[in-house]
């Protein structure tokens, strides 16, 4: 999960142990700093900063990124949630100074606990009654978060919720098509398809829009607790049935694709966890409210991660980053628009194959 720092992405030590002194971080500027990556995560840079006995996690745009890292963004978010939601990491400082490390950049608390990573179903075992109530609370998680009054945790000004489905179509529709490195039938099909069938109503909530196992960090203790929430970046009021959208379209099944199976490997198509269209009765229960236009905000689910790593291939293809495991994300990119529009043509969001 950390690592040494890969080549390219070092940070200025020195500036960076100032930047902790005048934020009250640390108490000497002399103090060893011990920096360590997270090799996990497809977009911002992610860095373990071990020094005086403390531990703070830093976290950055990547190099040559192109939409969606806003560090002061994540930050206000934090800090908003932090006064009345236990399930986001503390943030502590944050600056705009490029000459620090290069970048904007925030500093937050380093959170202890268990993600659930295919390295840590190698490491431990995680039986299907676990799974069954590891499910159970990452649903109710999400739930909560919907729930949340955003007005008392001072985010009322974090979006515009009026007309939010039809700007997301738009926008991740604009963003493939600046990071597109070839021709992509279903591609375009899909686009064409959900800008046609746009919800006329929905409600307004706060909105992770990443939800998924691995940015969540189970307690070590319980399956029944989450620590926290990571990688707040793309925050916002808006649609929540399009978070719950796309936390679907992550939720690899057994009878998926082998193109999803493949490029993810997530553990929730082990047994254990319920399926999509069980996940959506669990939402529907728990919420009161009905899910409608359900393969609408699936497909826009999987058109998102579709841009989500075409973007990062497309820095790739242009040597922006030398991560090797970025080589085949247009492929895969590729296969989730196949799978949004086999979709759409079925009219359901399992058994597409």
């Amino acid at each position: 999960m950390v690592q040494k720092v890969r080549k390219g992405e070092e940070l200025n030590e020195t500036n960076l142990k100032l930047f902790l002194k005048n934020s009250n971080l640390i108490s000497d500027i002399k103090s060893d700093l011990d920096v360590l990556q997270f090799s996990n995560g497809f977009s911002n840079l992610t860095y373990l900063l071990i020094i005086e006995d403390k531990e703070y996690v830093i976290r950055k745009p990547p190099k040559g990124a192109m939409f969606g890292h806003d560090m002061g963004r994540e930050y206000k978010v934090l800090k908003g949630l932090n006064r009345g939601f236990d399930k986001a990491p503390k943030a502590y400082a944050y600056t705009t100074d490029n000459d620090v490390i290069g970048s904007p950049f925030y500093i937050m608390e380093k959170v202890n606990g268990v993600i659930i990573t295919p390295r840590e179903l190698k490491e431990n075992t995680i039986s299907a009654k676990d799974f069954s109530v590891i499910s159970k609370t990452w649903l109710d998680t999400l739930v909560e978060l919907h729930q949340l009054d955003y007005n008392k945790l001072g985010l009322s000004d974090l979006g515009r919720p009026e007309g939010y489905v039809e700007r997301q179509v738009r926008n991740w529709s604009k963003q493939y098509l600046k990071a597109t490195t070839e021709d992509v039938k279903e591609a375009k099909l899909v686009m064409e398809w959900l800008n046609n069938n746009l919800p006329t109503q929905y409600k307004h909530s706060l909105v992770h829009n990443d939800y998924k196992y691995d940015n969540v960090v189970f307690s070590s203790k319980s399956w029944s607790k989450i620590n926290s929430i990571l990688d707040w970046e793309m925050c916002t009021i808006g649609d929540p049935l399009m978070d719950l959208g796309t936390s679907i379209a992550y939720w690899a099944m057994s009878t998926d694709h082998i193109g999803v199976l493949k490029a993810f490997d997530y553990p929730t198509s082990l047994d254990g966890n319920p399926s999509r269209l069980e996940i959506i009765k669990m939402y529907e229960q728990k919420t009161g409210e009905p899910v409608n236009n359900l393969v609408f905000y699936y497909v826009f689910g999987l058109f998102k991660i579709a841009v989500i790593v075409q973007q990062i291939f497309y820095r790739y293809s242009k040597g922006l980053t030398t991560n090797e495991k970025f080589k085949n994300l247009d492929q895969v990119a590729k296969t989730f628009c196949k799978i949004g529009w086999q979709s759409i043509q079925k009219n359901k969001i399992e058994n597409l194959f």
